[in-house]
């Protein structure tokens, strides 16, 4: 076996945003399994000669399992090939790159990780909003909105968030939005907390909504936001001052 497995994040999905590394090993690939989270920028440039197949997550409707992604990953790179696992942002902020990386060693499969510019922090810098700043958060939490808040097995201890004097950003969690916005209110947060909803960072279609937490639902709802968006939770968004132009 000659083969070798690369999980390669693919930044916030900006072109100009894709690591040389990672530029250097999606070129060289003979097999490319990539998500829609890198944007058309960036598939778009796929090579053409590769065998290029989507593992894409569209709501509730997975183009293939996690199983499957895993198990042709093994299967390729047994045959000899160099393949690559395409994510958005960093393989390895909710990215599922840990498990993926657990059952390539339990195969004896040489894979290299290359990092990427993780959209919690990148697509807020994009439309002025830091996520740390002397003034306003000495901590940020990043953590995934791609659960029941509401549910007793939520790994997620919203009370504790709600005291959190820090910045919270949230990823995959416009769905849920209403039920974190309640979680965070009702574990004590202020319900005026200023709030960022940034949707498709970075692209030529970005949008930003801001409000609060009392308000922010009902302006999405009334905005029509979709996924993919990052949240931004905190005194850090009264920065945001609508001046900063998409890429």
């Amino acid at each position: 076996m000659s083969g070798k497995a690369y999980l390669v994040g693919s930044g916030p999905g900006s072109l100009g945003l894709l690591t040389l590394r990672a530029r250097e090993v999606i070129d060289a690939a003979d097999v490319v399994l990539y998500d829609q989270l890198p944007g058309e920028e960036i598939l778009s440039t796929l090579p053409a000669g590769a065998e290029l197949i989507d593992c894409g997550k569209y709501g509730s409707n997975h183009t293939l399992e996690q199983h499957e992604i895993e198990d042709l990953m093994v299967a390729r790179v047994r045959e000899g090939k160099t393949v690559v696992r395409l994510k958005g942002g960093d393989p390895f902020l909710f990215g599922r790159g840990g498990e993926e990386v657990e059952v390539l060693r339990e195969h004896g499969i040489a894979v290299e990780i290359v990092p990427g510019i993780t959209s919690a922090i990148a697509v807020p810098e994009c439309v002025g909003i830091p996520v740390t700043h002397r003034k306003y958060a000495s901590q940020v939490t990043i953590l995934t909105g791609h659960e029941d808040p509401t549910k007793p097995e939520s790994a997620l201890n919203w009370e504790l968030l709600a005291r959190s004097a820090g910045t919270l950003v949230i990823l995959m969690g416009v769905k849920n939005l209403p039920e974190i916005a309640s979680a965070l209110v009702e574990g004590g947060k202020d319900p005026a907390t200023p709030v960022a909803v940034i949707e498709r960072g970075m692209r030529p279609d970005q949008r930003v909504t801001v409000g609060t937490l009392a308000t922010i639902v009902g302006q999405c709802r009334e905005a029509g936001v979709r996924p993919p968006a990052v949240i931004v939770i905190g005194g850090v968004v009264n920065l945001y001052d609508g001046s900063l132009p998409a890429e």
